[in-house]
């Protein structure tokens, strides 16, 4: 396999029953080969993923002590800015050579999680960055409900299994930056070190160049490259878990680009989906037989979440 599957969501929504079974089996098969997919027919519009690059880049292009504003202590990075070099990946201790914004989670002011989530931050040198961040938001979310449908038919489970532990689930859309690579970068750091992700699945915006690279059970890493209207979505170690392995959490990585490359930035924008913090990634019992004994121990997502961001450098014990 050269390249990741290539579905349509347009089947699981078209009404037809074969179409829908078709998409089915196909984004199912795929997670359990790979781990990865390319997806056409998603709820992103040309003209709002243009308008969200533009912003992304307006952000990004605003002086280092401004953005340094934006940068909030004491949330482990869970909105506004963080800044170069602050993250790594689980078991590295050189920073990523990146930059990157969070949009989190829009909830009722009266909703319980308004006293568990922190507050999106808000950009006063940019009037749109923060409205078009929103809609984006939320159209990948709505994309992530009908992936996850998908997945639990595939897994045997009700349709709408995902439905409640997504709805104001902890959420982020993370535009990032990886600016042009001015000095040989130390101790090997890479734009992003190989890792695999926290959440139940992750929606990527800006999978159109070289860069992204995925493992496959070989050990042998592979190029992600989508079509432009196309979003790569990945499983995360939460559904991976929660699936016993069933559904893989492949290990990826973004690698830096050939020297004569280097003056160049790169964006991507990724939507990590995650569920709300009390649900129980306990491994299903669908999922468990003498061939697949249960791998994991019992941990809700919340708890999952803060070992992770510890691991990851976000968050001091």
């Amino acid at each position: 396999m050269q390249n990741i599957p290539s579905v349509d969501l347009r089947d699981f929504l078209s009404g037809d029953p074969e179409r829908k079974q078709k998409f089915v089996n196909e984004i199912g098969k795929a997670y359990e080969d790979i781990g990865f997919v390319a997806l056409k027919g998603h709820f992103l519009d040309d003209k709002l993923v243009s308008e969200l690059y533009g912003e992304v880049r307006n952000f990004f292009s605003l002086p280092v002590e401004t953005k340094e504003k934006y940068e909030i202590p004491g949330i482990g990075g869970q909105r506004g800015y963080v800044s170069f070099g602050k993250e790594h990946a689980k078991g590295r201790s050189a920073g990523d050579l990146k930059e990157f914004w969070h949009f989190g989670q829009y909830v009722d002011k009266d909703s319980k999680y308004a006293q568990e989530y922190p507050e999106n931050v808000e950009v006063a040198e940019l009037p749109k960055f923060n409205e078009v961040g929103k809609e984006a938001y939320q159209m990948l979310e709505k994309t992530g409900i009908y992936v996850l449908r998908a997945l639990a038919l595939y897994l045997g489970l009700d349709e709408f299994y995902f439905d409640n532990y997504i709805k104001n689930g902890n959420s982020i859309l993370r535009p990032i930056h990886y600016p042009p690579i001015t000095d040989e970068p130390a101790d090997g750091a890479v734009r992003a070190a190989a890792h695999g992700d926290i959440n139940l699945i992750t929606l990527l915006m800006g999978a159109q160049g070289k860069g992204l690279q995925v493992q496959n059970h070989d050990g042998e890493w592979i190029d992600a490259i989508a079509e432009p209207d196309e979003l790569v979505i990945n499983v995360g170690d939460m559904l991976s878990r929660h699936t016993n392995n069933r559904l893989k959490s492949t290990i990826h990585q973004v690698v830096n680009p050939p020297r004569e490359l280097w003056g160049t930035s790169r964006f991507s924008i990724p939507f990590f989906m995650h569920p709300i913090s009390e649900m129980k990634l306990d491994v299903l019992d669908k999922t468990i037989d003498a061939d697949h004994p249960k791998l994991y121990d019992d941990i809700t997502a919340g708890e999952f979440l803060y070992e992770r961001l510890v691991d990851l450098g976000l968050i001091k014990k």
